[in-house]
């Protein structure tokens, strides 16, 4: 394969092996595997928890605009500042309906993690507080509709939002009314990786129960847990799923990028604006003829960018994205890559992981994508329910962590940031659940509460 740092090929034309090394190129020794998390929150005016808009004093520019002074540089799009950077703490950046976004460090341990988030926030507080703005942790925004919901100013979301109902009927709430918690997390090789995949993508149901916090829509109960999950299941087929391919023989870099290069495009990113390539063929970009650019042919930018626009339970980039869980507090987002770096970062939990998941069938993986948004960790499976396999998950996990022994400055590992996951297997009981009891009783069937209870 050829490498794409070689000077004398940058000017040649991207091939199929180019992709593949590049994506191979992610590929890092145990000793520089490192953590990132990403976690979406609500911004909402305390006044009347209204989504907010993008301008004026109470909106999303302003509130970009005041995270500044905690060493934020902002971005723009034109006029618009879209998002913010730092090269020590990742970026801040701005999702279709509002939603604020922390895409974090590259951190070594989950304490790292856990003091990253608590900092956000407590920024996010500071300047929040000053504009009459609250954040609130929970999967689905569960009162305003979408007519409610402003779309925010980035080409790449106008694209999309043209796009989507197309080719699906809830892709307009994904984009405008979703929050999750993601944790990014990388690998040694492609043996490595296709363990770690085939692991995380079985697993990733287990994600979606233990985290399951989106039981409303339009301040009444939507009728699953996990509404956030759902959604996935009817926002294009075409990007979307649990990749079947992926726990057969001759998985590897070459066949997801075959699968890669089948997901329709969105966009070409030229000189600072988006260029509609929405359902457009990257096999055609790579041979110059690319309706929307024609005889233009791609950089290794561009296969970034087409990285990006692939939806599944588990994506592959140039390391490893959980994609499974709702947002919500506080505990449950340092809880999530607790819970991933447990399960893949020591060998022996890695193989205990893969003994649990491996002999499950490609029916039972549908099954679990298709019951758990509604049934959490009371979805029937084998003998049992969810709620056993969760348990051996999470003394997997468990042990992973124990293993690395990584320690804070108290002495204490990271086995601690597993405790919310613990409580909520053991019982069975979800964070959703908790909340549909509080709707039914304290709440008296009103909404409003979780503007407070549920806020950070």
């Amino acid at each position: 394969m050829s490498s794409l740092t070689d000077a004398s090929i940058l000017s040649a034309p991207l091939t199929r092996d180019d992709l593949v090394a590049h994506m191979a190129g992610g590929s890092r020794p145990k000793a520089d595997w490192r953590i990132g998390t990403e976690h979406e929150k609500y911004a909402f005016t305390i006044a009347d928890g209204r989504p907010l808009t993008y301008e004026g004093p109470h909106g999303v520019r302003a509130l970009l605009e005041g995270l500044t002074r905690f060493g934020w540089s902002p971005v723009y799009e034109g006029e618009t500042v879209i998002a913010l950077t730092c090269p020590t703490m990742g970026s801040v950046t701005l999702e279709p309906g509002g939603q604020i976004e922390l895409s974090g460090a590259q951190l070594e341990t989950v304490h790292g993690t856990c003091c990253e988030v608590t900092t956000h926030h407590r920024n996010l507080k500071i300047v929040g507080g000053e504009l009459g703005i609250g954040f609130l942790g929970i999967g689905f925004n569960p009162k305003w509709r979408r007519e409610d919901i402003s779309l925010m100013p980035k080409g790449r979301y106008k694209l999309m939002s043209e796009y989507m109902p197309k080719v699906g009927s809830l892709g307009l709430d994904m984009m405008l009314r979703t929050c999750t918690v993601q944790t990014n997390l990388d690998f040694g090789g492609e043996a490595d990786m296709v363990r770690k995949f085939r692991v995380s993508l079985a697993l990733q149901p287990i994600a979606t129960a233990l985290w399951a916090n989106s039981p409303f829509t339009e301040g009444k109960p939507n009728g699953f847990l996990s509404y956030r999950s759902h959604i996935w299941t009817d926002t294009d087929p075409a990007r979307t799923g649990i990749l079947p391919f992926v726990f057969e023989d001759g998985m590897g870099f070459e066949r997801y990028v075959d699968y890669l290069l089948d997901v329709p495009m969105y966009f070409v990113y030229r000189e600072g604006r988006y260029i509609d390539a929405t359902g457009q063929s990257f096999r055609d970009f790579m041979a110059g003829r690319l309706a929307a650019l024609p005889g233009e042919r791609p950089t290794i930018a561009d296969w970034d960018d087409h990285m990006t626009v692939a939806f599944p339970e588990v994506r592959l980039k140039r390391y490893l994205e959980m994609r499974g869980a709702d947002g919500g507090p506080w505990l449950r987002l340092c809880a999530l890559p607790a819970f991933w770096v447990g399960l893949l970062y020591e060998t022996t939990s890695l193989d205990a992981a893969w003994d649990l998941v491996k002999d499950w069938t490609a029916e039972e993986h549908a099954q679990l994508r298709a019951q758990v948004p509604r049934l959490a960790l009371k979805t029937p499976f084998r003998k049992g329910t969810l709620q056993d396999v969760a348990l051996r998950a999470l003394e997997i996990s468990q042990a992973g962590l124990a293993a690395r022994g990584r320690l804070n400055s108290k002495g204490r590992d990271e086995t601690g940031f597993l405790d919310p996951l613990w409580t909520i297997a053991r019982s069975g009981r979800t964070q959703a659940e908790d909340l549909l009891e509080s709707f039914l009783t304290r709440w008296n069937g009103e909404i409003d509460p979780v503007f407070t209870e549920c806020a950070y």
